[in-house]
């Protein structure tokens, strides 16, 4: 039964009245890819795509070295990620409306695959998006009242968390080579360091003191001005020092320190290696923030100072995850191997990789306790209220193995399952995924 404007749609309905038709985005790409022939678009398809390299040892990977919570901590991080792609999308509109058809073409940047359709995902968030239509028949989406309150608490967040941000931001330009590395490459960790909005085009201007921003190679750069020895100091070494254990002495630029490790419950092989973790744990390795070109790739040292690296990047975001995608980015500034799966793989008490969805997740294990968070800044806290105004119930039977549904890649990356999959229920609670559409008449 369609509610009234008043009721459904009071927010849309003033923002919708100026609004004559809709503004369709012109696609060069394409326009372009139309005029190919068939055999050079395949070529052009090739040369846009970049595949993610899939090493085998993941897929392989006994299923005793999983663990199930941490692929639940997956399952929830996509549903967010997802809304507040949508969100964002709906904030850049003048009226903050769009029609729910020309959501459609935002299919890649919501990462929401097909077979499944925007306006099915965003139907199951009632609390956060309305959905109206006009009287001519168009359906529109606005953000709700709810979803704009979240949004002004999310930007005050923001602002507390700015100096920890810029601490970090600065702390990855140390440990870089030249001291410097592309904004681009820093903009993927947006979400995952809890930077601002506005990182690219006002925030990198905002501290001088501290760096600077540089173009080269028709390419921007924030390039490090001040070292600050006070920052040139590892998350594992602060822990350290705090409960004064494992202080052994090093060489300048070496640390002694062992990583914490957390093997998976059901794994029961850990003494058959204990000599070789032992064994690890003992190496000194080179401190992620001293220089390492004289480091020769493959070595075990080359191997822990990256084990290291990894560690610290982690340590720096909100979740303690990150898409593997973004840390490969970084290969050549922080001097890590071609070949990083390897590494993650090699050391899964330090490290466990989720391979949920069409791009691996990588988590620090010491960071969880089960399927949550040991410590939860406020942005954590805060997205775990999104994740409650969604229709998501986390009603998980059992986690399907990729060696087994390899061919469900893009599946595994949607939110919702069929309905007649025996290994995992709809993770969306039914009672709660009608939405309401209002006419609107303007």
């Amino acid at each position: 039964m369609p509610l009234s404007p008043s009721m459904a749609c009071k927010g849309i309905l003033s923002r919708l009245k100026p609004l004559t038709r809709t503004h369709v985005q012109y696609d060069s790409t394409s326009m372009m890819q139309q005029h190919l022939t068939s055999s050079y678009r395949h070529l052009f398809l090739a040369t846009q795509i970049r595949h993610m390299t899939r090493h085998r040892r993941v897929k392989d990977r006994s299923k005793k070295k999983r663990i199930h919570h941490l692929e639940i901590v997956t399952e929830r991080y996509k549903v967010v990620a997802k809304v507040l792609a949508i969100i964002e999308i709906l904030k850049k509109e003048q009226e903050q409306v769009m029609p729910l058809r020309q959501l459609e073409k935002y299919r890649q940047q919501i990462n929401l695959p097909k077979p499944y359709k925007v306006a099915d995902f965003i139907r199951k968030s009632p609390k956060l998006f309305e959905i109206c239509k006009d009287t001519r028949g168009a359906l529109w989406c606005g953000l709700t009242s709810e979803a704009e309150e979240l949004m002004e608490e999310e930007t005050k967040l923001l602002e507390l968390n700015n100096e920890k941000t810029l601490e970090y931001v600065t702390r990855l330009l140390m440990m870089s080579v030249e001291k410097k590395l592309p904004v681009d490459k820093i903009a993927h960790f947006r979400r995952d360091m809890g930077l601002p909005n506005n990182f690219r085009t006002e925030w990198v201007h905002m501290f001088p003191e501290h760096f600077k921003l540089v173009r080269m190679w028709d390419t921007d750069f924030l390039e490090l001005v001040n070292w600050n020895p006070k920052w040139a100091v590892t998350e594992l070494e602060k822990k350290s020092m705090a409960t004064k254990d494992n202080l052994a002495i090093c060489s300048p630029g070496e640390l002694c320190l062992p990583f914490p490790m957390k093997f998976p419950p059901d794994y029961k092989r850990v003494s058959q290696y204990k000599g070789q973790i032992e064994n690890f744990q003992k190496m000194a390795y080179l401190s992620p923030y001293a220089d390492a070109r004289g480091l020769t790739p493959g070595t075990r040292e080359f191997d822990k100072r990256t084990v290291a690296i990894i560690h610290e990047i982690l340590s720096f975001t909100l979740e303690k995850r990150l898409v593997t995608d973004h840390l490969t980015h970084f290969r050549r500034e922080l001097v890590m191997p071609q070949k990083l799966m390897r590494i993650l793989l090699k050391h899964f008490g330090v490290f466990y990789v989720s391979e949920r969805g069409k791009r691996f997740s990588v988590f620090l294990n010491e960071a969880y306790n089960g399927s949550e968070l040991v410590d939860k800044v406020p942005l954590v806290l805060w997205r775990e209220k999104v994740l409650q105004f969604t229709g998501y119930r986390g009603r998980m039977k059992k986690i399907i193995d990729s060696d087994t549904h390899a061919h469900d890649d893009a599946d595994d990356d949607a939110v919702f399952m069929d309905d007649g999959d025996e290994e995992m229920s709809n993770p969306f609670n039914d009672d709660d995924s009608e939405m309401d559409v209002a006419t609107l008449h303007i």
